[in-house]
């Protein structure tokens, strides 16, 4: 019986692991998407003084926010190209 509550509980505690680490990617990828778009908006109050927008949808904002600086410069020249 202690051997069968034993094996139980470890079987909910590996569910509870493997439903956990896709959880704190996908709120990554939230957070990081939000603070992508944050950076847009900054990057289009301040850079309309200059001529520059960049337009804010889905895409641009995950890509500023998984890849940081370098996706926030990538995206302002990849408009500018484009």
């Amino acid at each position: 019986m202690v051997l069968a509550f034993a094996i139980g509980l470890g079987l909910m505690c590996l569910v509870g692991y493997l439903l956990l680490v896709p959880m704190r990617f996908l709120w990554r990828l939230v957070a990081g998407g939000v603070l992508g778009a944050l950076a847009l908006w900054l990057v289009n109050a301040f850079g309309g003084l200059m001529g520059l927008h960049v337009e804010v949808n889905p895409f641009t904002a995950l890509a500023v926010g998984f890849l940081g600086l370098p996706g926030a410069v990538l995206v302002i020249l990849l408009n500018l190209l484009l």
